[in-house]
């Protein structure tokens, strides 16, 4: 016969039941005392085969994180789902993203997302704008606010502008009465948390902080499933008694639903300086495969079977050889960038350069299409009009953070041309800011972003590629959307001006088919259409 839980606050679901005495423990903070983290078991198995109850003083634990963005959101969700004895409150000073959040039309498009917050929204997921008063309830506050690249002083437009966290945290030593455990969930420089000690210990009135480096591994477009099933999780903290069972307890937290031997441990330096590299490494085999996609156009070779015999390598692998327009996203080419400037202030001017060649390639390959599409249409695009297929960074997002598809319109209106824009999940009004904004402008708060007063005249948006296509000279596709492989390319061609022609900067479309049809095809990487061989301005 099972036994209830008394005093319960929460249940939750064990997916594999302990046996009859077994009894597991989630051990987060309570706070009997200042300059003290005491740790209590606080999940407790009492008999049945699915009920828990987490307890701290008769109340729900709390966490809280600042930032309702791309991270902050999804993680926190995909927290409160998996512990459902935590509360979990998610808080930003834009009133409107947090209305968002609060509707049935979230801020932001990630497969899943909807399905994960309906569950949780208003039980123990909550967004709110009233900040500092969570703050001061929760025991572990997540840091998940906007680092962008520095547009003026020391370390311009390369080292990380930490203004909004360095906000963050003396608002949190400033509201704090109880102890903390703050938790770096944005991407920092290296010793970043060594400087919000800092900040906190000088403001602490007598409460005691534990910083934690717990950096985010997402991919846009499968960051649910990703935070569902993550490679890893990774945990920062000092090598103090203190610093451990702070570490202890966001590892509790995690191990909820991810397998013990996927979290792992280290130094606070370690965890902070992992994140940059993995996303150097993994901008650094783009940019790897641009380059060859090039030597591939020149020689006749075709990237796709190059890059398929290159990952059959073990020691290489399959993933990230997908040659394309270049890449973009929130953090590639700003971690590089600050890794660049780290290197470069700890005197490594050579490991600097090394990590500068990913983003001078990466620029190259976007310059490199727009020549390619201006050179063979008789070296104009004056007047013409271009359609543009996938204006989002990737496909199954609608972050439009540094995508390609920026620069290369930018190229194509410096040469005059009129452009027609599709993307089924971007926005006119985000497509005409972006294509507006200034470099390094977008990674600021949505309110705090200067704007152009007028828009760009020469670029439409369309609501669909039909649209967008009809009586265009060219299509340039710039994401990979799944939609555009399933287009009726003959009516398309039907509508078009002749010759027609096809950019495909994602590989996505059947080359030859569509030769047939009567396209002149340019994909990156492939061997050259005929048409483009009488060209030979385009690789100088």
């Amino acid at each position: 016969m099972s036994r209830k839980c008394t005093e319960t606050t929460a249940h939750a679901m064990a997916a594999t039941p302990p046996s009859a005495l077994e009894v597991s423990f989630l051990r987060l903070p309570i706070y009997p005392q200042r300059h003290k983290f005491s740790f209590l078991p606080l999940l407790i198995w009492e008999g049945s085969s699915t009920d828990f109850c987490l307890k701290r003083n008769n109340n729900m634990v709390k966490i809280c994180c600042i930032g309702a963005g791309y991270v902050g959101g999804p993680t926190m969700a995909v927290i409160a789902l998996k512990c459902p004895a935590i509360e979990v409150v998610v808080v930003d000073i834009s009133i409107a993203r947090i209305n968002a959040w609060n509707s049935d039309q979230l801020p932001i498009y990630e497969p899943g997302l909807d399905d994960v917050v309906k569950q949780c929204r208003g039980k123990n997921l909550f967004f709110s704008h009233e900040v500092e008063k969570h703050v001061f309830e929760a025991d572990i506050i997540f840091v998940s606010v906007n680092t962008p690249t520095k547009t003026c002083g020391l370390g311009a437009g390369k080292a990380a502008d930490l203004t909004y966290w360095e906000s963050a945290a003396r608002m949190i030593g400033n509201v704090s009465k109880s102890d903390k455990i703050v938790v770096e969930k944005s991407t920092v420089p290296v010793r970043t948390a060594e400087a919000i000690e800092k900040i906190l210990t000088h403001n602490n009135k007598g409460v005691n902080y534990q910083i934690l480096s717990n950096p985010e591994f997402l991919a846009e477009g499968t960051a649910i499933q990703d935070l569902f099933n993550p490679d890893r999780v990774l945990i920062g903290g000092r090598k103090t008694p203190e610093g451990q069972k702070a570490v202890q307890t966001l590892k509790d937290v995690y191990t909820q639903w991810v397998p013990e031997d996927r979290v792992i441990t280290a130094n606070l330096w370690s965890a902070e300086l992992s994140k940059l590299a993995a996303n150097a490494f993994l901008a650094q085999r783009i940019s790897s495969v641009n380059a060859i996609s090039a030597l591939c156009e020149a020689t006749g070779a075709d990237v796709a079977e190059v890059a398929y015999c290159i990952g059959k390598d073990s020691r290489i692998g399959p993933k990230f050889l997908n040659a394309s327009v270049g890449f973009g996203g929130s953090c590639f080419q700003k971690d590089i960038l600050n890794l660049v400037y780290i290197c470069e202030c700890n005197g490594l001017p050579e490991v600097a350069n090394y990590w500068k060649q990913v983003i001078k390639i990466n620029d190259y390959q976007k310059s490199r299409f727009v020549s390619r599409v201006v050179a063979p249409m008789f070296n104009t695009v004056s007047g013409k009009k271009i359609a543009v297929l996938g204006f989002a960074f990737k496909k199954d997002t609608g972050d439009t953070r540094e995508t390609p598809a920026i620069d290369v319109c930018k190229g194509l209106l410096g040469n005059n041309a009129s452009i027609s824009i599709y993307d089924p999940q971007v926005t006119e009004d985000q497509i005409q800011r972006d294509l507006t904004m200034n470099k390094f402008d977008w990674d600021h708060p949505i309110h705090l972003q200067p704007m152009s007063p007028t828009t760009v005249k020469q670029v439409s948006v369309a609501s669909d590629a039909y649209e967008a296509a009809k009586g265009a000279h060219a299509i340039c596709i710039l994401t990979e959307w799944d939609e555009f492989k399933g287009l009726d390319y003959q009516k398309i061609y039907g509508n078009m001006k002749k010759p027609a022609f096809l950019f495909d900067g994602r590989n996505v479309v059947d080359v030859e088919k569509l030769r047939e049809i009567g396209f002149i095809v340019y994909s990156i990487g492939k061997p050259l259409d005929p048409w483009l061989l009488q060209d030979v301005s385009v690789v100088d």
